[in-house]
């Protein structure tokens, strides 16, 4: 008669589960592969234990083992769950969350814009309690040059895709303040990129300040700036670094959220 086996308990299934995800997560940190000899070590697990648990990975496609290299790697169902998280994320919503806190800590309206095929458009606001404020209704579209999120964009994006945009434009004259050729544009971008964030100095209405950050997805392309708009009496100039902060750590706390790979710790000098 055959022997009866032990199930395991609930607590025992969890400890495995736990595990089984920590050496998921070093094999995503080793993506060169890992032997057994060197994975059992860092998990604190015997080398057994280890085993057993990355042939349940493997038997699943989360794990692969390359007998040539004597390695283990991260296995294609890992890249197929991370892919349907990024497939299944909503951009707008885990931004108007902390576009929220951005209104709570400046006073003043909040935006957040896309740029796609050659467009910038809005696409979310939250308004400001002010009396005064700005209000632009979702779906506009906005100016390349004389935009706060045109530039916080333009400013990260690859330098072939910038040269092939600010050709495009045919740089409007919508205030006396607005750039007037390419040139003064991408000597603004330069300014951007080594401060980390953009400004609408009147360039779009006259009496009328935004300050925009970037937006990076996980392949570090800004797709999307964030920012906030208000009366220069109020965004006036010895506010701007004050506030041009919370901009900034609002933007890497959004592109974080949604998993994205953050540049202005990189950039800013």
């Amino acid at each position: 008669m055959p022997k009866a086996t032990k199930a395991k308990s609930p607590k025992q299934s969890v400890q495995s589960l736990d595990r089984a995800f920590g050496l998921l997560q070093l094999l995503a940190d080793h993506p060169d592969g890992m032997t057994l000899a060197a994975i059992a070590p860092e998990a604190d697990l015997a080398p057994s234990t280890a085993h057993r648990l990355l042939s349940s990975l493997e038997s699943l496609g989360f794990a692969s083992f390359e007998a040539s290299s004597n390695k283990w790697f991260v296995g294609l169902s890992a890249f197929q769950v991370g892919a349907a998280f990024l497939r299944r994320r909503d951009y707008v919503a885990t931004a108007r969350q902390y576009m929220r806190q951005l209104v709570e800590l400046t006073g003043e309206t909040s935006n957040l814009a896309v740029l796609k095929n050659d467009q910038l458009t809005f696409v979310s606001q939250i308004e400001s309690s002010e009396a005064m404020r700005m209000a632009v209704p979702i779906g506009t579209r906005g100016p390349l040059h004389a935009s706060a999120v045109g530039k916080a964009i333009l400013a990260y994006l690859p330098q072939d895709e910038v040269a092939d945009l600010v050709a495009k434009i045919d740089y409007p004259a919508l205030t006396s303040k607005s750039h007037k050729n390419k040139t003064a544009l991408l000597n603004d971008l330069k300014s951007i990129k080594s401060r980390g964030f953009a400004v609408d100095d009147e360039e779009q209405s006259l009496g009328l300040r935004c300050i925009a950050a970037p937006i990076f997805n996980e392949l570090a392309e800004p797709i999307f700036a964030v920012s906030i708009s208000g009366p220069t009496i109020r965004v006036s100039e010895d506010k701007l670094d004050h506030l041009a902060a919370h901009v900034v750590a609002i933007a890497e706390k959004i592109s974080e959220q949604i998993g994205g790979v953050n540049r202005l710790d990189h950039e800013i000098v």
